[in-house]
């Protein structure tokens, strides 16, 4: 296959500035917040475990236990995107923004300054929350805690996370894919050659056996190519185009409407791990000598990951989020409007209130597997390898859904400029004979 050296060229200038975007944020992934001891801070976090805080250091690449001045990540802004997509949903007036180009814009612009009163509310409180950290020799995390260093801290972050949100953007410009997606999946692709490394030294050590590090192994392929083959599985609805004629051609016809079948995609195990995490984290902000600390140490004991009661809730919770969310992303209402403005319809549905009911119970169907698949991708490899992974469920969804975004992004690039080529040679856009 020979393609243009100009799109070679272009190609390359894109995979190269997506990668230094990358590595500019390794880099400041680094770089802590003012007033922090890294080595309490580190040997705090070594003895602790579960909870939100795992949830966010996972998307943030370990900078929030490093408490670094990227320690919030970009989930305030995905926060905010999920909140105004739901309101979005009960409110009609931000629904009515939502369809309007200049409206998106406006919402876009709502959701960038919701995400800095998030990170400023959140940045505080974690300020004043970790000024009573101490490491396990007793040294304090905040060695000069105060005012101060609270507002540093919010302010610090807070331009942290929207530093995050321009490198996206310039990636989603000038690279390869969103910038938001690539900065998670690097973020979670960087901790994955620390768990092999920690694999291979427990198994040099005798401490993990042969046959338990194979069969993580082979769980940890068959689930990659399960989450693969889901995430790129389609069910086809075909749809009939009246046809017309222009020019001498016939356009229109049978065409298929694809509906994935995993439609809630990353987000119901997102929201599921956040819901259940969210015990566990209230009750590390509780003083040792409360009357409810047993209380809440006992839930959070219950609600470890890979506990039985954590695996049913966790479940029960992904089943729920699916059907709550795939109807937010496959909007059956706008798609059958669409359908009837084009002179579309489905063979042998009526359009209109009819075409949107066979959409919603196609969805519904689709919802089923894509809640089954979910709950076995997120719960079974922990249950097979016996604890917390950073092979989990969420980061597998998270790596191969992006990674097989930007490997169609690719080809849609080298592809686009073959059928371009093919016009020039055949003296459509140049030449003598051209035809318009």
């Amino acid at each position: 296959m020979v393609f243009a050296q100009g799109k070679l060229e272009e190609l390359k200038k894109k995979i190269f500035f997506t990668f230094l975007l990358l590595v500019v944020f390794r880099m400041a992934a680094q770089i802590p917040v003012p007033g922090v001891d890294g080595a309490a801070i580190e040997s705090y976090f070594a003895g602790s475990g579960g909870g939100l805080f795992d949830l966010i250091n996972t998307f943030s690449g370990g900078a929030f236990k490093r408490f670094s001045v990227l320690a919030l990540g970009i989930m305030p802004y995905i926060t905010t995107s999920i909140i105004f997509s739901l309101l979005g949903e009960v409110i009609p007036q931000i629904q009515e923004l939502q369809e309007d180009s200049e409206g998106h814009k406006k919402i876009q612009k709502w959701t960038r300054y919701a995400t800095v009163v998030l990170c400023c509310v959140q940045g505080y409180t974690m300020a004043a929350v970790f000024e009573s950290f101490k490491s396990p020799s007793g040294a304090p995390v905040i060695p000069d805690p105060g005012m101060l260093f609270r507002l540093t801290t919010m302010i610090t972050l807070a331009a942290g996370t929207m530093f995050l949100l321009w490198l996206g953007e310039r990636i989603t410009e000038y690279g390869l894919e969103n910038g938001v997606s690539l900065i998670i999946f690097a973020g979670i692709a960087v901790a994955l050659p620390s768990e092999v490394i920690q694999k291979l030294t427990l198994y040099r050590n005798g401490e993990l056996p042969g046959f338990s590090l194979l069969i993580g192994l082979l769980v940890v392929v068959c689930a990659f190519y399960v989450v693969a083959f889901v995430e790129s599985a389609f069910r086809s609805v075909p749809v009939q185009y009246a046809k017309k004629v222009v020019h001498n051609k016939v356009y229109g016809g049978t065409q298929t409407l694809p509906v994935r079948v995993d439609t809630g995609g990353v987000m119901p195990p997102i929201l599921a791990s956040s819901l259940l995490a969210a015990p566990a984290t209230f009750g590390n902000f509780v003083a040792t000598d409360s009357a409810i600390k047993p209380f809440l140490d006992t839930i959070q004991q219950s609600l470890y990951p890979g506990r039985l009661l954590f695996n049913i809730c966790f479940g029960l919770l992904i089943v729920y989020m699916t059907y709550f969310y795939a109807p937010i992303q496959f909007k059956t209402k706008k798609i059958a409007e669409m359908l009837q403005k084009n002179n579309a319809f489905v063979p042998g549905i009526r359009p209109g209130t009819k075409t949107r009911e066979y959409l919603d119970f196609i969805l519904f169907r689709l919802s089923f597997f894509g809640a089954l698949f979910l709950v076995v991708v997120c719960i079974l490899p922990s249950i097979i390898m016996g604890g917390q992974t950073r092979f989990g469920g969420t980061s597998m969804l998270i790596l191969v859904s992006v990674a097989i975004r930007v490997m169609m992004n690719v080809q849609s690039f080298l592809y686009a400029d073959r059928y371009e080529s093919a016009y020039k040679s055949k003296g459509k856009y140049s030449g003598s004979k051209r035809r318009f």
